[in-house]
């Protein structure tokens, strides 16, 4: 095998890696890449090559920025009296495609697993719950996916919480059992967000 060859396959094992891309997706989309190397392959690269540099975790929610603030947490103009929690960053996009959210959100990273050794220390719990005192948050909004998991998660950020006097919600049940936010249409988002009830 020549060094060109290792170096195919090694791209084509890297891209196997990424969701939803098993071996013969990424194997079609490296050839796809190579075909295509001054209009495709180029910029994605530099792209890649600028975020891998660039990108890092607000350090009040948890969000992708590319300063220490991300847009969200530095928009003055956000609802600063509530607090959405989601299990991850891909959900907080997802809740901002809906744009009937302007409060300001926390992502946890995941959720409580015994198994896979996910304490309340791991997830940013009591950082939440100081957060939550330190900015007087009027509610707390509960966005977490509706498995086994996610509500278990839900159930102890309910008990942290409870002696901020902060009230506490989650989405409504439009959102439907198993389901995760990411692959959820705009429109069952926003009809979720304007449910919500006490949980």
């Amino acid at each position: 095998m020549t060094d060109a060859t290792r170096d195919i396959e090694a791209l084509i094992e890297l891209m196997a890696r990424l969701p939803g891309l098993g071996p013969r997706s990424a194997r079609r989309a490296v050839l796809h890449l190579i075909k295509k190397r001054g209009q495709v392959m180029a910029p994605l690269a530099q792209a890649m090559a600028r975020v891998a540099e660039t990108a890092r975790e607000c350090a009040v929610c948890g969000n992708i920025a590319t300063a220490d603030l991300c847009e969200i947490c530095a928009d003055d103009r956000r609802n600063t009296g509530e607090i959405c929690v989601v299990e991850d960053v891909a959900d907080l996009w997802a809740m901002e495609r809906g744009q009937a959210y302007k409060g300001r959100y926390h992502v946890l990273g995941g959720t409580l697993s015994a198994l896979d050794a996910v304490g309340p220390e791991e997830l940013g719990i009591p950082r939440l719950v100081r957060r939550v005192t330190e900015e007087a948050a009027r509610e707390v909004i509960l966005a977490l996916n509706a498995t086994v998991d996610g509500q278990t998660t839900a159930h102890y950020i309910a008990e942290a919480l409870d002696p901020t006097g902060a009230a506490v919600t989650t989405l409504a049940r439009g959102v439907p059992v198993g389901g995760e936010l990411d692959y959820l249409d705009d429109g069952t988002i926003q009809a979720a967000l304007r449910a919500r009830k006490a949980f």
